[in-house]
């Protein structure tokens, strides 16, 4: 495993410490109102749970997944949903908890559905913001860590439904990850 994982990006002490600080400012945001936070699946649930643990208001949740279908690495952009929430939307106030903002795109269609459904407010919480991948305008209102590019796993985020349990974020060599893969 190490001849794939290069390096360190955040080490569990960065991440908790982060998650805590989030947690306390969307607990102050949302002061004596209850929130329906939507995990998006997969890469998010890990995220999700220790941040719902840390938050002094009370919550409720659910989960979304999303799929963007194309050739390769790259998506056409169509967006489908492949599991939808299952508590009302209407009237309450949304936040989505996603791993990473890349493009922009699967999340601006995560948003616009549950928008549909009328909700009192609607709120995105990221993990990791990958600005420079942007393919759209879009910001979340709340951000763990920013990055410019790179492959990254660990603390929920995988690549090829590997490395989601290790407990900091690594930054992935994906050429050796690839060999390995198709080696078995």
């Amino acid at each position: 495993m190490a001849d794939v994982l290069k390096t360190v990006f955040l080490t569990p002490s960065e991440i908790s410490g982060r998650v805590f600080e989030m947690a306390g400012e969307i607990s102050r945001d949302y002061t004596g109102r209850e929130i329906l936070v939507i995990g998006v699946l997969k890469g998010a649930f890990v995220f999700m749970a220790d941040l719902i643990r840390a938050l002094s208001v009370p919550c409720r949740t659910d989960f979304i997944r999303a799929a963007s279908y194309g050739a390769g690495a790259e998506s056409s952009g169509k967006i489908v949903i492949t599991k939808d929430v299952e508590l009302p939307v209407e009237g309450q106030d949304v936040l989505i908890v996603e791993d990473i903002v890349d493009s922009g795109l699967t999340l601006r269609h995560i948003m616009d559905t549950l928008k549909s459904r009328n909700p009192r407010s609607i709120k995105v919480c990221a993990f990791l913001d990958k600005r420079k991948r942007r393919k759209i305008s879009f910001e979340a209102d709340y951000v763990g860590f920013s990055m410019d590019d790179g492959f990254i796993v660990g603390y929920g985020l995988d690549f090829n439904e590997q490395y989601r349990f290790l407990p900091a974020v690594y930054v992935l060599d994906p050429a050796p990850a690839r060999e390995k893969e198709e080696n078995g």
